[in-house]
C-alpha cells in the first residue's frame, strides 16, 4: 500500500484517473480516502486523498494517512512554479531536498533565516533514478503530450504558505538569496516532510509537476491548461514510482512496510482446584478452600 497526497482538485483528479476499483475509505475525524489500483500496475493498491492547500493542512492528512494505512512510503504529488529558464512547462521534478523556507527571526534592518530541510527517502530515490530510462512509465501520460514526454529532474525544492508568482518580490529575492538551489516553489511538502519526519521512519517522496515560472504570468499559463498538463504528468510519474515502491516491499523489505503486527493473544488463565481432583474451571468465584494454584499453560506438577 502507498499513500499519494494531492492539494489541489486538479491534482487529484489526474491521479484518480490512473485507478480502477475505488472505493471510498473513511477514518477518524472524517478524512476521506479514495482507495483502489493502479490500472497500469495491477495488484499495486494506492490510497488517495486531498489535503487543500498549504503545510499545516499537509501535515495533519498525511499523520492521519500514515496511522489510518501504515504504508511502505507516503508521496505528495502535483504541481509547482518553476524556477529555473531551464526547466519546461509540464517537466517533472523529484523534489531530493525539500526547504521550508519561511522560518526565521525578523529584525529592525534584516531578517535572518532560520530554515528547515527534509531529504528525500535514499530507498525511494534510488528506485525513482531508474524510472527515467524505463519508457514504461510514460504510458500513463495525458494523451495530448506530444513528443517524447516531460524530462524529469532530481533537484531541490522550496516550499512555503505563499503563492510565489513574482522573480523580484522580497520573498523571491529571499528565496533566491538563501536556497539557491531549489528550482521549484510550492506550498505542501514542508508540512508533509515534517509529518512523515515526526511519525518515524516512513519513505516519502514529493512529485511535482512545473505549471508556471512563478514569474508573473501564471495566470496567463494556467488559463492555457498547464496545470492540468503538470498534474497529470506528475500523476503518470508518482504511479509508477508507487509501483516499483511497493514491488520492492513486497518483494524482499528494501523499503519497510510498516504493517503493525498485533501481539499474540496471551493463553487463558487455566485454575485448578485440587478440591475438586485438579478439575479445571476459566474462572471461580467466592470463597475458595484449600489448595488452589493459577497457571498459563499445561497442568500442576504430577497431575
Amino acid at each position: 500500500m502507498i499513500v499519494l497526497l494531492t492539494a489541489l482538485n486538479v491534482e487529484h483528479e489526474a491521479v484518480r484517473d490512473l485507478l480502477v476499483g475505488v472505493e471510498e475509505h473513511s477514518c477518524a475525524g472524517g478524512t476521506i480516502f479514495e482507495v483502489g489500483e493502479l490500472a497500469s500496475y495491477p495488484g499495486r493498491q494506492v490510497a488517495l486523498s486531498v489535503t487543500g492547500t498549504g503545510g499545516p493542512a499537509a501535515a495533519t492528512l498525511t499523520e492521519r494517512a500514515v496511522s489510518e494505512f501504515s504504508p511502505a512510503a507516503v508521496m505528495f504529488v502535483g504541481i509547482a512554479g518553476g524556477l529555473r529558464d531551464w526547466l519546461e512547462i509540464g517537466d517533472v521534478v523529484v523534489a531530493t531536498k525539500i526547504h521550508g523556507y519561511q522560518g526565521g527571526r525578523s529584525e529592525d534592518a534584516e531578517f535572518l533565516v532560520r530554515p528547515n530541510a527534509w531529504l528525500i527517502s535514499h530507498e525511494v530515490e534510488q528506485l525513482a533514478r531508474r524510472l527515467p530510462r524505463d519508457p514504461t512509465w510514460r504510458a500513463g501520460l495525458p494523451k495530448d503530450v506530444g513528443g517524447t514526454g516531460p524530462a524529469v529532474h532530481f533537484e531541490a525544492v522550496a516550499a512555503g504558505d505563499v503563492v510565489l508568482n513574482s522573480r523580484i518580490s522580497a520573498e523571491a529575492k529571499r528565496i533566491h538569496r538563501n536556497f539557491n538551489d531549489a528550482v521549484a516553489v510550492e506550498m505542501e511538502s514542508a508540512g508533509f516532510a515534517h509529518a512523515s519526519h515526526l511519525h518515524g521512519r516512513v519513505p516519502m517522496a514529493t512529485i511535482r509537476a512545473i505549471s508556471d515560472r512563478a514569474d508573473g504570468t501564471k495566470s496567463a499559463t494556467d488559463g492555457r491548461g498547464s496545470q492540468r498538463l503538470a498534474a497529470g504528468n506528475a500523476a503518470a510519474f508518482a504511479a509508477a514510482l508507487a509501483a516499483a515502491v511497493d514491488s520492492r516491499a513486497e518483494s524482499d523489505g528494501a523499503v519497510g512496510t510498516h504493517r503493525t503486527k498485533r501481539p499474540a493473544p496471551a493463553a487463558p488463565a487455566v485454575v485448578y482446584n485440587t478440591n475438586n481432583n485438579h478439575g479445571s474451571v476459566g474462572a471461580q468465584n467466592n470463597v475458595n478452600y484449600g489448595e488452589m494454584r493459577v497457571t498459563r499453560s499445561g497442568r500442576p506438577d504430577g497431575a
